[in-house]
């Protein structure tokens, strides 16, 4: 029988987080030298290479409006990475959960857990790029580093919606199907690359309903314009929403799988 309760919140969470803490730590260096030079890489070849032919974009130049977005994606990929193959491997192939779930903790304290952590990671991913961000010119206000705390609600909303696809999937190769079909036109569509202005009124509609777009219109004038967005409560209201709902799914759905 599945257990459709509501998560149970405790403070046991944190044992999970400082478990996964600690075996990020053995291999913090080249994590953290790919959270500085992939972005670095990204942002130098396509923010001045591109930007050279594209002039200004909504009153930015293209580097700021590239880089304003990518801050946003990689807190999504990083966290999704993290709650998708990283989780996948402690739960089927290592049978770490199950290890855990020999001790006081439920299954509810592994799934926030691994949520909290894969969210940590995401914003570590985002603040590089904000810091390289500083070393191109593009941030000027230290006002910016309150976007930090946006940047984890989108690191949490990203990891909660990749545990569930965890919990559903029996094989590395399933994640795929989420990756292309929902996370790539999620990156495409939400306004990281170019204005969502110029699209179609149906596509503009789909593109509003996307939590990446939402979280793109809540840091990027935090980050480059250093003023308060427009629609603050909307936008976070969304993402709060996808967090909460994505967040009890993935609950219910691992309950099944662990305790059946």
């Amino acid at each position: 029988m599945i257990d459709w309760s509501l998560p149970s919140l405790s403070g046991r969470w944190i044992v999970v987080w400082r478990r996964n803490l600690r075996v990020w730590r053995k291999l913090a260096g080249p994590a953290v030298l790919g959270n500085f030079g992939e972005p670095l890489l990204m942002l130098l070849a396509l923010g001045y290479g591109l930007g050279g032919f594209m002039g200004q974009v909504n009153g930015l130049s293209y580097l700021a409006f590239l880089a304003s977005g990518v801050v946003c994606s990689s807190a999504m990929n990083t966290a999704t990475f993290e709650g998708l193959y990283s989780a996948y491997t402690r739960l089927s192939v290592q049978q770490t959960w199950h290890a855990m779930l020999c001790t006081p903790l439920a299954v509810d304290d592994i799934v926030l857990g691994e949520a909290m952590w894969a969210a940590t990671k995401g914003t570590m991913s985002a603040f590089a790029i904000l810091v390289v961000m500083v070393i191109l010119g593009v941030v000027h206000d230290p006002i910016a580093i309150l976007a930090l705390p946006i940047l984890f609600l989108t690191g949490l909303c990203f990891a909660s919606m990749a545990l569930v696809v965890t919990a559903l999937a029996h094989r590395y190769d399933f994640f795929l199907y989420y990756s292309t079909l929902l996370l790539t036109p999620m990156l495409l569509l939400s306004g990281i690359f170019f204005p969502l202005e110029g699209l179609a009124p149906a596509i503009q509609m789909a593109a509003s309903a996307l939590p990446l777009a939402h979280a793109v219109a809540l840091v990027r004038p935090m980050v480059v314009g250093a003023i308060m967005p427009a629609s603050l409560v909307l936008h976070l209201l969304v993402l709060l929403g996808y967090t909460a709902v994505a967040l009890y799914v993935s609950t219910v759905l691992l309950r099944r799988r662990l305790l059946a």
